[in-house]
């Protein structure tokens, strides 16, 4: 028992001695872009590579707030966020449910679409989906066009559907045996169940949502509606380039997230790994 308690700690020891040098190669850029943003334009160009943070962070800051009102671009990416997570999460979880436990015509086929859907590229399907939102319905600069073109997660629905699958299904015929209705049992049986799952999946969408930068730049030409990426991007002009706002905006965005995963990562851990057990 000692020889084998021995020969695991040492497996522990080399496993932590290769891996902190990857976590170090993976955490440098983060603190690079850290140090970035408290220099200024002139700084981040010098010759010499400068590893100690310096004190510019709340002039760039200043800068960032005078060009682009980031402060009101990140309220606009914290909600847009919020709310496409919410309904996005609730959407494919009924449809993955109803594609877990229905039997219907063509369940197979719908299926099978969805997952052709993963293949397409998103550069194929975002003029169809700007002319549609844009000069169709004449949604353009508005919330409703943010949130609710890309509520329909294809991957998040297979997710869901996996999820859902692997659950008992006697436990949802005792359910309907004792007279409990079909959303009760998705409401209060089935949800719960998959709340793993559901956690992962919020965590997914929300860095998508949180990241996207294509559509809100397509459908969006007022100042008062860019998110903070789109608020970003502005800062890159023709003639000047404002790199220390760029990278106090990087990291404003960064921390978030970070924060996030690092609370939220047993949930994303148990929810990703849920399917690897049935």
């Amino acid at each position: 028992m000692r020889s084998k308690s021995r020969s695991l700690l040492w497996q522990k020891i080399a496993l932590h001695a290769a891996l902190t040098p990857l976590a170090l190669i993976w955490l440098f850029p983060l603190w690079m872009m850290f140090v970035f943003s408290t220099m200024p334009d002139y700084g981040i160009f010098s010759p010499n590579i400068e590893l100690i943070p310096s004190t510019h962070f709340i002039e760039n800051f200043q800068n960032l707030q005078a060009d682009t009102d980031f402060l009101r671009a990140m309220f606009i990416s914290i909600t847009v966020a919020v709310i496409y997570t919410v309904l996005s999460v609730m959407l494919t979880s009924m449809a993955g449910w109803a594609l877990a436990r229905y039997r219907f015509a063509g369940r197979s086929a719908v299926v099978a679409i969805i997952i052709g859907t993963i293949t397409l590229p998103y550069a194929v399907v975002v003029i169809p989906q700007f002319i549609m939102v844009a000069r169709e319905f004449k949604l353009g600069n508005t919330w409703v066009a943010l949130i609710v073109p890309p509520l329909f997660n294809s991957l998040g629905v297979l997710f869901m559907r996996q999820s859902f699958s692997m659950m008992p299904g006697e436990l949802f015929d005792a359910a309907r045996v004792e007279g409990v209705k079909e959303w009760q049992i998705f409401l209060r049986i089935a949800l719960p169940l998959a709340r793993p799952t559901m956690a992962a999946l919020s965590i997914i969408l929300f860095l998508a949502s949180w990241n996207n930068y294509l559509w809100p730049l397509l459908i969006n030409s007022r100042p008062g509606m860019m998110t903070a990426p789109v608020a970003l991007g502005t800062l890159i002009g023709l003639t000047k380039v404002s790199w220390g706002g760029i990278m106090a905006g990087a990291v404003l965005l960064t921390a978030p997230i970070l924060v996030i995963f690092v609370v939220l990562q047993r949930h994303f851990i148990a929810g990703i790994s849920a399917g690897a057990v049935k």
